[in-house]
């Protein structure tokens, strides 16, 4: 068996180009974001994370409340799921990473 964590890996330019490609939808104050909830950018900003997953290979889920729920199966049935969760939309004056550094954290 495998030390835990001994096959994680975190491909840092890609996940500065993600934060930086999608830094662009919604520009804000002061190089920060603005996609606030239910607007043009955070729709946007939902689109791009729904292609980021369908390339990764990731089932995708909606609720009622347009919550995303992406899945990657794992290898071991008997494993008990692992959960991430964090949001795309910002405030007002959010900075660039505000929301989406927890999203790609578990893409």
């Amino acid at each position: 068996m495998a030390k835990p964590g001994a096959n994680l890996k975190i491909n840092s330019d890609r996940l500065w180009d993600s934060i930086m490609e999608m830094a662009k939808i919604g520009p804000g104050v002061a190089g920060g974001n603005n996609r606030q909830t239910l607007t043009d950018a955070d729709a946007e900003g939902r689109k791009l994370f729904q292609k980021w997953c369908e390339d990764a290979g990731l089932t995708m889920g909606v609720d009622t409340m347009g919550n995303m729920f992406m899945r990657r199966e794992g290898t071991d049935p008997d494993a008990l799921p692992v959960y991430v969760g964090s949001h795309l939309d910002t405030q007002p004056t959010g900075g660039k990473y505000d929301g989406v550094l927890g999203v790609l954290s578990g893409l």
